[in-house]
């Protein structure tokens, strides 16, 4: 007759109370191997882990049977606690001058070399602060505002933030200490005219037709004004962009001015601009267009029949200094003489957005051609004010 104390015995056989820390383990002998086995379970002697430990010392003595215990035991490990993984200690980073070096050096392997050229012109300002401290960055801020604009200022405190924000991510620093430093941005003033009218439009190009120091421009000014695409794209312009017969433009690069180099167009987009046989762009590239060019020669060049840059584009519109003397460029002569109010040489691109759209050509297909959404068009290239007085003539 089985006794009760024998019953216990048997169903508590191989288990083990350490006499200190009161912990259930399990200690067993296996045939064919010398040593005694021991799994430490971690769970307090009571009634419920001894059901616990009995299931898994039931599931160890069927692997015996079946011939498949694994004499490692981490099989039967599942009451051992995992560690916790250790996060990487920060390496403390205290100089402004080091982390933005790592920072610019992380983003040069995604980011365009034009965009790069920002990260060098901060990299300059850096080396020019009193402190590099992190800690110090109260007093950077400060050096910022006394010595530079307030843009200028705003512009490198929100890049030290990301560049900080950054460093947290790499466990290089512990804390953002510009993040709480941060200026609020202000709102810059610019011309509030954006575009201009169909008038204005022509009189410039005749301008520029006419003028005797800057004539050999007006090709590439009117393939602004009647394209709406950006300048750098309009530089960076090759004949093997456009079909043989001069109805469509692929605008696919885009020329940097700050590294001067070619690059994607802004925003990645590859886009075709079709127009029609004898429309006024068709006549403009047939004639500037040579015999059997060369694929690879640029649209529009300077006088010397090389690259064209923005430097010179911007000169030729606005006006430069040569020696002790400023001249004026064809638009800024335009408006000293009140004919026109004065805007940047991106305002073709609004004038090409807004009369289109005022010639009821749909948005979306105005997007398309200038390579942006339709939302960028609508909220910022379409200025229908300048329309009131003139009718479009496309």
């Amino acid at each position: 007759m089985t006794t009760v104390e024998n019953t216990v015995e048997n169903e508590d056989r191989w288990i083990w109370v350490n006499p200190k820390s009161k912990r259930l383990n399990l200690r067993f002998r296996v045939k064919g191997y010398k040593k005694q086995f021991f799994i430490s379970t971690g769970l307090i002697d009571t009634e419920e882990n001894r059901k616990k430990i009995r299931s898994l010392r039931d599931a160890i003595e069927t692997d015996i049977f079946l011939e498949q215990f694994d004499p490692t035991l981490d099989r039967y490990q599942k009451f051992k606690k995992k560690k916790k993984k250790e996060a990487p200690k920060p390496l403390i980073i205290s100089s402004l001058a080091e982390l933005w070096e790592r920072y610019s050096k992380y983003q040069s392997q995604h980011l365009e070399p034009s965009t790069m050229f920002n990260y060098e012109r901060i990299r300059k300002i850096i080396n020019k602060l009193p402190t590099d401290n992190l800690d110090r960055s109260p007093e950077i801020r400060d050096f910022l505002l006394e010595n530079y604009s307030y843009h200028m200022a705003w512009q490198c405190i929100e890049a030290f933030s990301r560049c900080c924000e950054w460093g947290l991510i790499s466990n290089l620093i512990t804390t953002n200490t510009f993040k709480k430093l941060r200026l609020k941005k202000r709102k810059r003033t610019r011309n509030k005219i954006k575009a201009f009218t169909v008038e204005q439009r022509d009189l410039i190009i005749s301008t520029f037709e006419n003028h005797d120091k800057f004539s050999h421009f007006a090709p590439i000014i009117k393939f602004l004004f009647w394209t709406g695409c950006r300048p750098g794209e309009a530089i960076a312009l090759t004949w093997e962009d456009v079909s043989p017969d001069c109805l469509h433009i692929e605008i696919n690069k885009a020329y940097a001015s700050k590294v001067k180099v070619l690059k994607g167009t802004k925003n990645g987009k590859v886009r075709t601009f079709s127009t029609n046989k004898g429309s006024k762009l068709n006549l403009l590239l047939l004639s500037i267009r040579p015999n059997n060019p060369d694929q690879k020669s640029f649209v529009f060049t300077d006088e010397a029949g090389k690259m064209l840059t923005f430097l010179a584009l911007e000169k030729c519109w606005r006006g430069g200094k040569k020696g002790r003397y400023n001249y004026p460029g064809v638009v800024r002569e335009l408006a000293e003489q009140g004919k026109v109010k004065f805007c940047r040489l991106y305002t073709t691109r609004h004038t090409f957005a807004t009369l289109a759209i005022a010639a009821n050509i749909s948005p979306d297909k105005v997007a398309y051609w200038l390579g942006d959404d339709l939302a960028t068009v609508l909220n910022y290239y379409c200025h229908p004010e300048v329309t009131k007085k003139s009718c479009p003539d496309f």
